[in-house]
């Protein structure tokens, strides 16, 4: 038993290795290959906006939703305007139907006052606060299949703050 035990532990570990490796992989090629699109924040209660070196962030798309109508999961279908900017077109379990130049992001909803699209936080090195307390837009990249990822943040002139 005792020679089988760190043959299952090996092999747990090298699973383990080949899975995070391939997480990161993936992420890598959203960075390069992804689209970005710049989504407006929406006003965050103010005493927590800023809590230690990170800030809570909420977008204007998931904004004025009725959530306990929504799967929990499922994909908000946006349209950019010419600034990169985008606007909230609806809901929808599948990511098919898509029309063209509408793009997808994937949602989680864990209850049923909020979606989640998964960069509700921006970590950013101790003192800089005041510097991004004026973003108005969070930079995220998507793949064709949903999946986004944070990027940075961005001014009222569409500048991203560094």
């Amino acid at each position: 038993m005792k020679k089988y035990k760190w043959v299952i532990i090996l092999a747990n570990l090298i699973i383990l290795l080949v899975y995070f490796n391939y997480s990161v992989s993936k992420k890598e090629e959203i960075l390069q290959d992804g689209k970005l699109v710049l989504l407006q924040l929406a006003p965050v209660d103010p005493r927590s906006l800023m809590q230690g070196d990170y800030m809570t962030l909420r977008y204007s798309i998931s904004q004025n939703i009725s959530s306990n109508h929504l799967p929990k999961r499922g994909y908000c279908v946006v349209r950019l305007d010419s600034r990169g900017v985008a606007e909230k077109v609806r809901f929808q379990q599948e990511a098919a139907p898509l029309n063209k130049d509408e793009y997808l992001i994937k949602y989680t909803s864990p209850n049923e006052w909020n979606i989640n699209i998964g960069a509700e936080s921006f970590f950013f090195q101790e003192g800089q606060a005041e510097k991004y307390s004026r973003a108005k837009y969070g930079g995220v990249k998507i793949d064709k299949n949903g999946n986004s990822l944070l990027t940075g943040l961005y001014d009222e002139r569409l500048k991203n703050i560094k």
